[in-house]
């Protein structure tokens, strides 16, 4: 009977080895799950918290505390100086009112929470001494499908997600197996690098698949987060960066001869783009000097692009700077790893 192809038997063996342990399985893949869905729920929508602020005991303390403690948006509390001060300095208020003929107020200008306080403290302070609104303003509440933080945090976890798995699962499996001595006994066998390494990377996408499927459930349920565009171009956007990632991450472990020199080389590379990448917060605040570097990192392109499908209802072919991106990415880490990959 004709022999499979080596790459079908050496995918097979990845599935049977990821199967036989589970603890690498969960690692690998349910942890960065949970990771995500722990952190989707304590970002999920809720109301604005109210603002603590803090009065001075002292003339007229007790009629401002309980005028500023019936605005909305403010919650006042009784304190000396001093422990204003110091509630102020540890992030326990966001502002501190100082009663007197011309009232002085303590707040850190660099928290926005504490410049919303002083716009809320100036404008009950001018209402309690007869101020009168000459122009009424109606309020009307308005949230629009796609422009809360979950929606834009969701496409930024699953991104996170992919990256730490992508990395962590198939970097560390190679480097266990070279640790173990096992990759000595596979360089004895009739076999290519490249098919090797190829068979890491499509054992990735079947995990990768699931995992980007799971979060399109759990955002849709949980979040009530809609899916704009096509859902096959996002879960194809997700697999396409999960391979990106997976020749990265092959790359770091073509040569690492030890556990602590990958876990070293991997939090090098995850770590800075965990911070600059938008995950949680947009990467346009970084300063213009450092975009040119921001936008050429995986993890910004699939996460912009994963934005992009799910909230704007983007096409895959207008994502083409991105798809670029990612696959400079995965393209040259991976033939580097063939190139300079070790057995041993």
């Amino acid at each position: 009977m004709k022999a499979n192809h080596p790459l079908w038997e050496l995918f097979i063996f990845r599935m049977r080895a990821m199967w036989r342990e589970p603890a690498a399985l969960f690692w690998t893949f349910a942890f960065p799950l949970l990771t995500s869905l722990a952190l989707g729920l304590a970002f999920r929508d809720r109301e604005l918290p109210e603002l603590p602020i803090a009065v001075v005991d002292g003339a007229d303390a007790d009629r401002l505390s309980a005028s500023l403690d019936a605005t909305n948006g403010l919650v006042a509390s009784r304190m000396s100086e001093a422990q204003g001060r110091d509630a102020l300095r540890r992030g326990k208020v966001s502002l501190v009112l100082i009663p007197g003929a011309q009232p002085e107020l303590l707040v850190d200008p660099t928290r926005e929470e504490g410049r919303t306080a002083r716009m809320l403290t100036v404008d009950a302070l001018e209402r309690l001494n007869g101020r009168v609104d000459r122009l009424v303003v109606q309020d009307r509440p308005v949230t629009t499908p796609g422009s809360r933080y979950i929606d834009f945090l969701i496409p930024g976890l699953l991104g996170m997600g992919l990256m730490s798995s992508g990395v962590w699962g198939l970097g560390w499996a190679v480097v266990q197996m070279r640790t173990g001595k096992l990759l000595k006994r596979l360089a004895a066998t009739p076999m290519k690098r490249s098919h090797f390494l190829l068979s890491f990377a499509l054992s990735r996408c079947v995990l990768a698949v699931v995992e980007i499927l799971f979060f399109v459930a759990f955002a849709q349920l949980l979040f009530d987060v809609q899916m704009f565009g096509s859902t096959l171009a996002f879960v194809a956007l997700g697999l396409y960066g999960s391979l990106s990632f997976g020749g990265l991450s092959l790359l770091i472990a073509s040569r690492a001869g030890s556990s602590e020199t990958a876990n070293g080389l991997m939090n090098l590379v995850t770590m800075p783009m965990m911070v600059l990448s938008g995950v949680f917060f947009s990467s346009a605040n970084f300063p213009g000097w450092m975009q040119p570097v921001i936008q050429a990192l995986p993890l910004t392109a699939l996460n912009d692009g994963l934005r992009a499908i799910m909230t704007d209802g983007a096409a895959l072919p207008s994502l083409w700077p991105q798809l670029l991106v990612l696959g400079v990415w995965g393209v040259i880490p991976f033939g580097l790893a063939v190139r300079y990959f070790k057995w041993m």
